[in-house]
């Protein structure tokens, strides 16, 4: 249902003019309302033809190869950190050498969590154990991933917010906090398409981490690099290394690297690797051995058989997956776009890759999730981009464009324009 309201800024229009554009809203809204919808965006999930992309998987090995290239059987125990060719392979999508990776299960987040769990019980090289401090504080760049900021209030830490802009963190602030306060141990950073501003790290800015003096000798970067393969362009953006430039200022101990396949084969059996200087891998590896005895290695394997052991077709088989999801997200630009670019009361990032579109709407975010709950459009709940759940400006919403299909989608982001007027409306005439 249009609106009979001539589009202009909402703060431009009377209170007249508000009132008939609030009863256009309510009117379309009860008419989703009517519809009994039942739509999910509420997690960055592939979708069922994504999924069908790799099916391959499923009988790409023969009964007779289950041999690493070793002579290894990766039927049995033991190779704690991955079969020699999964390094080879899966460093390259951290662009590291082989040496300094531990090939794990399917979930990246497990492995971060791992790492900090050691660090909580057995300390980072060496150091105090950061469970028997008086206080350990983390910094989170915000708006940022929900499940990293639980595992860090899972464990007690005291969360910072660290504003972001166009590219990336705010290295002042960062560079002044971790240089005074030893309680300060880590940051948990997504550099390439962040979750959910779609923020690419600049190369400075990635510079500025790799040479960070903390003061704090057992700070660790957590560089979560989920979407490093995860491009929406042909032409992606490239970043710099951070492990490379950390090296290059006497500062290699300084990060944690992390990657999967979880968006890239199958979220429940994917591979994930975990990248880190030798001093590092060297005194994690020591704790690994009493968490398993070896990763799947015949999904190690199985991963390899279907790329052909070569990383070219990693690449090509990510560019099937952007021939999927770009389309999804010109939807959700295109009717954010439409829909409320004239009334001046939001905005939204435009992604060149990654699994999000970050909302922007001061004040509004709770209302506009709990109206579209109401009709039927489940969304992350507000708030999760933010420690604590508390966004202090209510007004950040993350947008999953992937899993739904075009119609679907379609049918939900209406219902989330629809939202996003009606609360802006409200809003404005109790002010």
């Amino acid at each position: 249902m249009e609106s009979d309201v001539v589009e202009m800024k909402l703060s431009e229009m009377n209170k007249e003019t508000l009132m008939q554009f609030l009863a256009d809203c309510k009117a379309e809204y009860a008419a989703f309302q009517a519809e009994n919808l039942k739509l999910d965006m509420s997690r960055g999930k592939p979708s069922p033809q994504q999924l069908d992309l790799s099916m391959d998987l499923m009988d790409c090995l023969k009964r007779e190869d289950y041999k690493a290239e070793n002579g290894l059987d990766c039927r049995n125990y033991g190779v704690l950190d991955g079969i020699p060719e999964a390094k080879e392979f899966f460093a390259q999508m951290l662009g590291v050498d082989a040496s300094e990776t531990i090939i794990f299960g399917n979930s990246s987040l497990n492995a971060m969590y791992w790492a900090m769990s050691v660090a909580m019980t057995n300390g980072v090289m060496g150091g105090k154990p950061w469970g028997q401090l008086p206080k350990v504080k983390f910094l989170c760049p915000v708006p940022g991933y929900d499940r990293h900021f639980a595992i860090s209030e899972f464990f007690g830490m005291e969360m910072i917010n660290i504003p972001m802009d166009e590219n990336g963190p705010d290295m002042d602030m960062i560079e002044k906090l971790v240089a005074e306060d030893e309680s300060i141990k880590g940051v948990w950073c997504v550099p390439m398409y962040s979750n959910p501003g779609g923020v690419v790290y600049s190369d400075e800015v990635v510079k500025r981490f790799a040479a960070l003096k903390p003061k704090a000798a057992d700070f660790r970067i957590f560089w979560d690099n989920a979407y490093c393969m995860h491009h929406l362009v042909e032409n992606p953006p490239v970043q710099a290394n951070l492990l490379e430039e950390a090296k290059k200022a006497g500062n290699e101990d300084i990060c944690y690297m992390f990657a999967s396949t979880s968006k890239i084969t199958f979220p429940g059996t994917g591979i994930a690797v975990m990248a880190a200087s030798e001093n590092n891998m060297k005194s994690l590896k020591k704790s690994l051995g009493f968490a398993t005895i070896s990763y799947d290695k015949i999904n190690q394997l199985r991963h390899l058989r279907f790329f052909g052991n070569k990383f070219e077709n990693m690449i090509e088989h990510m560019k099937k997956h952007k021939e999927l999801i770009a389309p999804k997200f010109a939807i959700v630009e295109n009717t954010l776009e439409k829909e409320l670019s004239d009334l001046g009361i939001a905005n939204w990032s435009d992604p060149l890759g990654g699994y999000f579109i970050s909302f922007n709407q001061a004040g509004c975010a709770k209302r506009i999730v709990s109206l579209c709950k109401e009709a039927g459009v489940v969304l992350t709940g507000a708030g999760a981009s933010f420690p604590y759940g508390v966004d202090p400006q209510d007004e950040n919403i993350r947008l999953s464009p992937t899993f739904p299909t075009e119609e679907e989608l379609q049918k939900a982001m209406n219902v989330f324009v629809c939202s996003a007027k009606l609360a802006a409306a409200e809003k404005a005439l109790a002010e």
